[in-house]
């Protein structure tokens, strides 16, 4: 039988979209490896409704 592993499924949520008061969300969906990043993550990613880039942190 396979392993589960440690790698865990997370969600990114936007930090500006968030603090601006708009109505939606922007959220990503990705995995990462638990042992190798025990922080919380923080990438670059598009927002659709801003219609730019911005930082969106892992959520729990």
């Amino acid at each position: 039988m396979a392993k589960k592993g440690s790698r865990v499924q997370i969600i990114l949520e936007c930090t500006e979209h968030k603090a601006s008061g708009l109505p939606g969300t922007s959220r990503y969906i990705s995995v990462k490896n638990k042992k190798n990043t025990p922080e919380r993550l923080e990438l670059k990613k598009y927002n659709p409704i801003l219609k730019k880039v911005t930082v969106h942190k892992e959520i729990k």
